[in-house]
């Protein structure tokens, strides 16, 4: 449902929780500088006082992203995502043909950390990564010259999809970051299912996003 006057869409709103859907190009959090601190958390807190942050998405992805309303609710699903209790999967574009692994889904399983000289990039290739791991599998049709993954984030590091798909020579489409030119008009990275335990009422929760790519 779309909140009046607001800009926020929101996938679902109760008294422990929100899920919200983030356009591309707006910052999860507020950032550094007067110019950084307008962001999908403050806009639902200027409705919703009590909304507290549980997980962020980068600012160039779109999609499902839940957050906390109040500090017992929060506590629960920072715990729920410490544990890998809440489980996330995304849609990409990459660069290049990526065949399906054996099995359907395959598995990127190397560490990243920050590359001091050029952050805030990541890289699997420095010392000292934390251990971080990807699931993947093409999905269906795709422009020429690229494939549709769906991708499930078994860690969750920072720029992990990106730096990840960009390691084995697949980096998505638009990442300015991470990517080649392409005159992609964003990046092609969508966060389109949530699923976990409501902190409260203990019941399954799923929530399911399509991308506008």
């Amino acid at each position: 449902m779309q909140t009046e006057g607001s800009g926020l869409c929101i996938a679902y709103l109760d008294d422990a929780l929100l899920v919200l859907e983030k356009p591309a190009g707006l910052l999860s959090v507020p950032g550094r500088g007067a110019d950084k601190q307008d962001c999908l958390s403050a806009r639902v807190q200027r409705i919703h006082g009590d909304a507290l942050v549980v997980h962020r998405l980068d600012m160039a992805t779109s999609g499902l992203m839940l957050m906390a309303r109040g500090k017992t609710a929060q506590l629960h699903l920072n715990r729920a995502f410490a544990s890998g209790a809440i489980h996330k999967r995304y849609q990409a574009l990459v660069h290049g043909c990526l065949a399906a692994a054996p099995g359907g889904w395959g598995l990127i399983d190397l560490p990243i950390a920050l590359d001091w000289p050029n952050r805030p990039r990541r890289s699997t290739g420095v010392d000292g990564g934390k251990a971080s791991a990807t699931r993947w599998k093409p999905l269906g049709k795709a422009p020429p010259g690229q494939t549709r993954l769906e991708l499930e984030p078994v860690t969750g590091r920072s720029h992990q999809l990106r730096v990840h798909l960009l390691a084995i020579g697949h980096p998505i489409v638009g990442d300015t970051l991470y990517g080649p030119a392409d005159g992609a008009n964003r990046l092609m990275l969508h966060a389109t299912q949530l699923r976990f335990t409501h902190p409260v009422s203990r019941q399954p929760m799923r929530f399911e996003s399509t991308a506008a790519f």
